[in-house]
């Protein structure tokens, strides 16, 4: 690959944005539908881009458009790029004074399916000038390179360059649907629990190591029924699928599912609530972690 020179000048953002999204989709169609543009218009800007910076970024094979060596060193410094141009876009949104504009959220999966949307819902009838992006996955977006203004995460963070405010720690405990229980019954003891029909992750290493460690013996296959997706795991217990492990205020809604073995296994899970330092002084990201954080907090209490 050729040395980029000093002056970056003649490098075109869009240019960079449709290699991202080529990167992202594997074809110049799926690219073009992504960004909304036609599919010459990806051609030309790839073109551009390979010709700005002196080499080829894609070769073509039968499962699409494989990236280049080049390709996969210049993916995380475009990448940064249009994390720091969507922060940008988001803290010029609206004024630094008010609460009006863009933030953005990143939580797990379950948090944002299962909690979240009742108390996001809440703050917009408050303040409905604000708009809101909610990102989920269970990877930790960064917050210091800005991928999110808020997260609500359920470690605490490290980082001297974050606010994080604890929440307190969600009591997880094993639970199934009342259905599954009145045909199969309940173990007496936690050695039971391979004779029945378990819910659990697929290759999610470090969440049945969690789970062992807070004083389960199990291993992947003693699990009838594997996700690594909690969303997914927490619909299966409503079904009557199984046993699997849930927060219990999720557990105590409607329709309620039954604690097993409750005085046996529990595993407390921290809650916190983390911004940039920086991001204080604007008030409607200081308003929406006020609010997550008294709303998480009533969520833990039962008040929710």
């Amino acid at each position: 690959m050729n040395l980029v020179p000093s002056d970056l000048s003649h490098f075109d953002w869009d240019n960079q944005r449709v290699f991202l999204a080529i990167l992202t989709e594997g074809s110049l169609s799926a690219a073009a539908r992504a960004l909304h543009v036609a599919q010459p218009t990806v051609r030309r800007r790839l073109d551009a881009l390979e010709h700005s910076i002196g080499t080829v970024l894609f070769t073509r094979s039968p499962a699409g458009l494989q990236p280049t060596p080049d390709a996969l060193v210049l993916a995380g410094h475009a990448a940064a790029m249009a994390s720091a141009a969507a922060a940008f876009a988001r803290a010029a949104s609206g004024p630094a004074d008010g609460v009006a504009g863009t933030v953005r959220v990143t939580a797990s999966e379950i948090v944002g399916t299962e909690i979240l949307p009742p108390v996001l819902a809440a703050l917009r009838a408050r303040h409905p000038r604000l708009h809101l992006e909610l990102h989920l996955g269970n990877r930790n977006e960064d917050l210091l390179r800005r991928d999110a203004d808020i997260a609500v995460r359920m470690a605490r963070p490290v980082q001297a360059a974050l606010h994080a405010r604890r929440i307190g720690a969600v009591p997880l405990g094993l639970f199934a649907a009342p259905a599954y229980v009145g045909r199969h019954g309940l173990p007496a003891r936690l050695a039971d629990l391979p004779r029945f029909a378990l819910i659990g992750p697929d290759r999610a290493a470090g969440d049945l190591a969690m789970v062992n460690q807070a004083g389960l013996d199990l291993s992947r296959d003693d699990f009838a029924l594997r996700t690594d997706n909690h969303v997914a795991q927490l619909a299966a217990i409503r079904a009557g699928g199984g046993i699997g492990i849930c927060q219990h205020p999720l557990a105590r809604r409607a329709p309620g599912l039954v604690p097993v073995l409750p005085d046996l296994f529990s595993l407390p899970l921290e809650m916190w609530v983390v911004m940039h330092e920086d991001l204080k002084r604007m008030r409607r990201v200081r308003t929406v972690f006020d609010h997550l954080a008294r709303s998480l907090a009533d969520y833990l209490q039962g008040r929710a």
